[in-house]
């Protein structure tokens, strides 16, 4: 059995479980969380290869379904909220058809339960040029990253992974390459003639296009009674 995965909770009130995005962590919510634990116990939760979580070679979305009930079961959670982001989302809708009994309401940002192409291969490509036996500063990090990832606000987000591993030496704190041997089991669609019969919510970012008009149909045939936003 895989160790538990770690999480940041805060706040008093029925449970909100937030999953993140690929190279995020329970951290990317915490602003939002913090607003939320007004009225929620909120669960920031790293997932497998990500954050402060465990390391493992295997990464689909059987096995971080595994892990999540396995969380649920040791905190005696039940009829909980389940937000999703982006991977977290696929990972939050593959929870809800297999334990519907266990989501209360759920919610998917930014991501539809269909097969997606290859986007981050400049990412892997960038990350792979850190050495971390030459490279000693976040200055020159964001030097390297600068040549593949142009966006400041990309190399933000991914310069967040790296911490402080002794006094010498920093790390990654994802599993590089985990994720990059499980990419292909990431960007799955969510398997036919599973569904949700419960109310849910999928958020489309206003300036993303990770879901589509024409992706109404996967969404609904899967989530019936789903509104988009």
């Amino acid at each position: 059995m895989n160790p538990l995965l770690f999480s940041n909770i805060i706040g008093k009130g029925k449970p909100l479980l937030i999953l993140h995005g690929l190279f995020g962590s329970g951290d990317n919510w915490i602003s939002l969380g913090r607003k939320w634990a007004t009225h929620f116990e909120v669960h920031l939760i790293d997932l497998r290869n990500h954050g402060r979580s465990f390391h493992d070679d295997n990464m689909d979305y059987e096995s971080m379904t595994d892990d999540i009930i396995a969380y649920c079961e040791h905190f005696r959670l039940h009829h909980i909220y389940l937000l999703g982001h982006s991977m977290g989302g696929k990972l939050a809708m593959q929870f809800a058809v297999r334990y519907p009994e266990k989501v209360q309401k759920l919610i998917i940002a930014d991501i539809a339960p269909k097969k997606y192409s290859r986007k981050h291969d400049f990412i892997f490509q960038a990350l792979q040029k850190i050495d971390f036996s030459l490279h000693n500063s976040r200055k020159i990090f964001d030097t390297v990253l600068q040549k593949d990832i142009p966006d400041i606000a990309i190399r933000q987000f991914l310069l967040k992974n790296i911490y402080r591993k002794s006094k010498e030496s920093f790390a990654f704190r994802f599993n590089l390459s985990a994720i990059m041997d499980n990419y292909d089991n990431i960007l799955e669609a969510l398997p036919s003639f599973l569904q949700f019969d419960k109310k849910t919510l999928f958020i489309k970012g206003e300036n993303s296009n990770y879901i589509q008009k024409t992706d109404t149909g996967w969404i609904t045939a899967h989530f019936p009674l789903a509104e988009i936003k």
